[in-house]
């Protein structure tokens, strides 16, 4: 008895062992062996498997958002003939070169978005601005002339319109729903390889004071963002556009993680004025702002600690006629709430011209609410990128 008690140990204690190898090295022949012998109509579902999960079951994959959208991205070669050299007053460069030298044609490329079938593209104003010469080329290989419709430098956007037909146009999403950690793609042709779709989440909201654009509200995203990618496109999960590709960070040039996207809350307002007016209408006050820092709360003896400080106020303009005063912090314009001079700047830019609005200031120990009527913000000079600044509201 008890050698055939030893023998059933020593087969069970095998069998376990061989049983523990084979589904370590070949777990495909245990489901064959086991599962499927078992239950020989079992198939493996992925029925319940999350939003997003791509044909594998694994959670991430995003072919299909972008599918939709990378047809509605192109490319936009430009180019300006009429370029002329900046050493163009050097003697020597004149001496060895001659005239011909002067002449110098500059030429670039960026990226663009359709968005709508008669063949509205978006991009950036820096991809076209100063050419003469626009070429869109299409992921199916048709290419043709654009026409710029408008520019808006304030926020680097730029409307152009092409004309061919069965366009695809992309979808317009909500960026106002957009939380930090959101999935995101985006689509362009970066440094001329070809459209390239990359992916990443939404780092942050709301970026500004970075001294890109004159009226900022950045998505930041660590989606990889190159030069070429500029005017291209910034999607969510289901290929619907939220922004429109703009800058990056970089000590190199090329991407480090953090790049920025136009909200296409901002982008559809600025396109709807470049179509309909052909520029951008936006309300102006004439005041200096200043941002409150402890240190000027505590000069001035402040009670408040958030909002815009009113250093100077324009002679007879719209907030010297409506009662603002050197020395007011300035907490709300209209319904929102301003903490820093580009929330202001952003705030009095959405007023419409010759209606009145109400401001709310912090007068010494008092509140007090003034009423201005918005006057329309004067075109500024087009500047640099790279220049930064305070400017009048």
């Amino acid at each position: 008895m008890r050698k055939t008690w030893l023998i059933f140990s020593q087969a069970v204690t095998v069998a376990v062992a061989v049983l523990f190898v084979v589904s370590t090295f070949k777990p495909q022949w245990v489901m064959n062996l086991t599962w499927r012998k078992a239950l020989p109509d079992a198939t493996v579902s992925v029925a319940n498997a999350p939003a997003g999960a791509g044909r594998s079951g694994v959670v991430g994959g995003f072919s299909e958002a972008a599918r939709r959208a990378a047809p509605t991205v192109v490319s936009v070669f430009t180019n300006n003939s009429n370029a002329r050299n900046p050493h163009r007053n050097d003697p020597w460069f004149r001496y060895f070169y001659g005239e011909q030298g002067q002449q110098q044609p500059q030429s670039g490329i960026g990226s663009g978005v359709i968005v709508s079938p008669e063949g509205y593209v978006l991009t950036n104003n820096h991809v076209v601005e100063r050419m003469d010469d626009i070429e869109v080329m299409l992921t199916d290989g048709r290419h043709a002339k654009a026409k710029v419709i408008g520019t808006d430098p304030d926020t680097d956007l730029a409307v152009l319109k092409i004309d061919l037909e069965r366009l695809p146009a992309i979808t317009l999403g909500n960026s106002e729903e957009l939380q930090v950690g959101d999935a995101v793609l985006a689509i362009g042709n970066p440094f001329g390889v070809g459209q390239t779709v990359t992916g990443g989440i939404v780092s942050a909201l709301g970026r500004n004071q970075l001294g890109i654009n004159t009226f900022e509200n950045f998505i930041q995203t660590d989606a990889a963002i190159n030069p070429g990618n500029s005017g291209g496109a910034l999607v969510d999960a289901r290929g619907n556009l939220i922004g429109i590709n703009s800058a990056i960070y970089s000590r190199s040039g090329g991407n480090m993680g953090i790049g920025f996207a136009i909200p296409v809350s901002t982008a559809r307002q600025v396109m709807d004025s470049l179509i309909r007016d052909g520029q951008v209408t936006r309300g102006w006050i004439g005041v200096e702002p200043r941002d409150l820092s402890p240190e000027i709360a505590e000069t001035f003896n402040l009670k408040i600690r958030e909002g815009v400080l009113i250093t100077g106020v324009l002679r007879n303009g719209p907030a010297a006629r409506g009662g603002l005063r050197p020395g007011d912090v300035v907490t709300e314009v209209g319904s929102a709430r301003v903490g820093n001079t580009a929330q202001l700047l952003n705030a009095v830019a959405a007023l419409k011209p010759g209606e009145p609005a109400r401001i709310r200031v912090q007068r010494g120990e008092e509140q007090v609410s003034v009423t201005v009527v918005a006057a329309r913000r004067p075109q500024a000079a087009v500047q640099p990128r790279e220049e930064d600044g305070d400017e009048a509201q």
